[in-house]
């Protein structure tokens, strides 16, 4: 039988099958390479459990990683939503990994600023966000309490995953946005006999149709050691127009002689927080090679 993995925790997953119905499902041996939204092929081995035999082709793969190993986000999305929020505070600099991370399997980003309600820290969250806003990326502005319904039209004819910090409101944006959410979660966690909440395992709900969106856990670290040096350059839109101009073509934008992006920095062309972050996610990439 097909069918979509819906809910991914551990090694044991939940796979809805064509008829509506859900399975839960382990993999065969220890190691995993499973992801929530996987399309797989799955053996029925009981009434009530099954055996995940193969992924099928996947269109895209969202994945963070460390030198150690890989954990999967989730498979065959379209769009990432980065979540951010005026409260608590969050990092600039895990949303330029979560772009990077997007932009290496060439899925469509969008930025939400969360709890637009707490007037009084907008514009200090707006400032944070300037940066990728004149960039070209995409910032939704929004109060998922009262003005979640503002996501929806971005969201249609996608399946879209949720990333962010914890506490941003993600699970509050998709049980605002699929108001029977709740009611699956009770009956994913049933299927996983667990009584832990949706944010402690991707979890794939269906808006309609062509429609759907993916939670994911909360994450205080993006880890991108999975990308190439080449690739994270290329990852920053406004060093593109000066790769290639380094005096070595083997620049690595540090201390090197003749460094057009390092020009560019000071030159005022390229934030100087944003060639932080850079050298920060290529540190490790610097080590290894």
């Amino acid at each position: 039988m097909e069918g979509r993995v819906v809910a991914a925790h551990g090694r044991q997953y939940v796979v809805e099958l064509p008829d509506g119905s859900l399975l839960p499902c382990f993999t065969r041996g220890q190691k995993s390479d499973v992801a929530c939204g996987d399309r797989v092929d799955i053996q029925r081995t009981s009434d009530d459990q099954g055996v995940i035999e193969a992924i099928q082709p996947r269109t895209s793969l969202l994945y963070r990683s460390n030198e150690i190993r890989q954990k999967l986000i989730a498979a065959n999305v379209d769009q990432v939503v980065i979540v951010v929020a005026t409260e608590p505070g969050f990092s600039d600099e895990l949303v330029t990994r979560a772009l990077l991370a997007a932009e290496s399997e060439e899925i469509e980003p969008l930025i939400v600023l969360n709890k637009c309600d707490l007037t009084e820290r907008v514009a200090a969250a707006r400032t944070q966000l300037a940066v990728f806003a004149n960039l070209g990326y995409r910032v939704l502005e929004l109060s998922a309490l009262d003005h979640a319904e503002d996501l929806r039209p971005e969201l249609q004819g996608y399946t879209s995953v949720l990333v962010g910090q914890s506490g941003m409101g993600k699970s509050t944006l998709v049980n605002a946005l699929v108001p029977e959410a709740r009611a699956a979660t009770r009956e994913i966690s049933s299927a996983l006999d667990s009584g832990k909440h949706t944010t402690t395992h991707a979890t794939l709900y269906a808006i309609d149709g062509d429609t759907a969106i993916i939670d994911s856990p909360g994450l205080q670290e993006f880890g991108l050691a999975h990308l190439s040096f080449g690739e994270i350059e290329q990852g920053f839109p406004e060093f593109r127009p000066t790769l290639g101009q380094c005096r070595f073509h083997d620049c690595r934008h540090a201390a090197e002689p003749g460094c057009a992006v390092k020009a560019s920095v000071d030159a005022g062309a390229i934030e100087a927080h944003r060639y932080a972050h850079f050298r920060a996610i290529v540190g490790p990439v610097d080590k290894k090679s």
